[in-house]
């Protein structure tokens, strides 16, 4: 064969594989997506948020009185008894410290007080003195009274003047007491903190605390010897096996809950426990989330439902899931959420059809972190794209994702 025409066939054959190769790349591909199917289920919608449990009655134990309150000698945990385990111990205080002006305006009310014990026994010794004549002269008119040498009229008025001065000797008595007790009343405000006069702590009267209810420590607010005044929190008290859980609920979240509902509660460590809503507060309160943002929260109360060794291992205080039914149906047409986009103002998903991407707007109902109800739009079995692309288009050609 001629050479030209060797070399023009080599160039047609070249020419024909590159056309090949540039149709072949050019030629659109099917996109990989991953697909799921529309079915038809149990479908439950919940309110979730994190939450504790805590001791549904618990007695924190103030000081009675202002004193010093010893060690407390009790541990978290410990067992107590009600009217028998002493959960704390009180000594009164020292007299407190007072400046050389106060101390001159004591030691003058105190030698005031002296005086007036002094003028109270002289009032006390001239009553008696006088108590003892007007007996002499009773005796005397009584003597006479008997001769008829006197009046009847004298004789009782004898009798009067012994029991008038009967009365102020006890007056006298009475008001020799009162001066005494304010004189002792001086001397003690008197005392010297640092002196012999006061007691050391070990004759001291102590005051002993014991526990209101049967239980254990849940803490112990005053650990260590301190002076205390009176009302100050020093220990807490309750009954671990008596417990309830407590959420704070973002009340566009607790106005869709009623009491009764069903609560899974997770995330503490173990097995799910099933719970139930026992109190929804009247009243919210404003709480700061943990990026600044402040929220109206609601407390929410909820009781444990089942055997007690399901949550035995619970405690005061622990960290729990919580998620409250809201809504639930037995036999729902559901999508996955991950698959639903915005149309307009209503929801639509890509459905597989032949191997292409076909938009069908749909309405949907209750959602979930995972499912949505489908009210119309979708049937049973259909296949949907799952987080569609910006690749994905009405008509796109597609082909399933393999999973790995």
């Amino acid at each position: 064969m001629h050479p030209q025409w060797i070399k023009r066939i080599g160039w047609t054959a070249v020419a024909t594989l590159a056309l090949t190769a540039g149709v072949w790349f050019a030629w659109p591909r099917p996109v990989p997506v991953d697909l799921a199917a529309v079915t038809r289920g149990p479908m439950e919608v919940t309110v979730e948020d994190e939450a504790k449990t805590r001791v549904r009655h618990i007695y924190t134990v103030s000081a009675p009185v202002a004193g010093k309150v010893l060690r407390n000698p009790r541990e978290v945990g410990d067992p107590v008894a009600v009217d028998d385990t002493i959960v704390a111990v009180m000594q009164p205080t020292s007299p407190s410290f007072h400046d050389v002006r106060t101390h001159e305006e004591l030691d003058a009310a105190l030698a005031a007080a002296d005086a007036a014990i002094r003028l109270a026994e002289a009032e006390v010794r001239r009553i008696e003195a006088a108590l003892t004549f007007s007996r002499t002269e009773l005796q005397r008119s009584q003597a006479l009274a008997r001769t008829d040498a006197i009046s009847l009229k004298a004789l009782d008025k004898a009798k009067f003047e012994v029991d008038t001065s009967e009365a102020a000797l006890a007056s006298a008595k009475a008001q020799l007491d009162v001066r005494r007790g304010e004189r002792a009343s001086m001397a003690a405000r008197l005392m010297n903190p640092t002196g012999s006069d006061v007691l050391p702590a070990e004759h001291a009267c102590c005051v002993q605390i014991r526990a209101p209810v049967t239980g254990s420590v849940l803490s112990v607010l005053q650990e260590s010897e301190a002076v205390v005044q009176a009302g100050a929190p020093l220990i807490s008290i309750g009954d671990p096996a008596d417990i309830e859980v407590v959420a704070d609920l973002l009340s566009t979240d607790a106005v869709q809950i009623r009491p009764g509902a069903a609560v899974r509660i997770d995330g503490w460590g173990g097995p799910p426990i099933e719970g139930r809503v026992s109190r929804i507060d009247p009243a919210g309160f404003l709480k700061v989330s943990a990026l600044g943002i402040e929220e109206q929260r609601v407390r929410t109360r909820i009781d444990f439902v089942g055997a007690p060794e399901a949550w035995a291992r619970l405690g005061h205080d622990y960290r729990v899931i919580v998620h409250v039914t809201v809504w639930q149906g037995a036999d729902v047409l559901t999508v996955p959420v991950a698959a639903l986009f915005r149309k307009g103002d209503a929801w639509a998903v890509f459905e597989a059809v032949e191997g292409r991407a076909r938009t069908a707007p749909i309405e949907i109902g209750h959602r979930n972190n995972r499912l949505a109800e489908v009210v119309s739009g979708l049937s049973a079995r259909a296949r949907v794209i799952l987080h569609p692309s910006d690749r994905v288009q009405d008509g796109t050609a597609i082909a399933e994702r393999e999973n790995r």
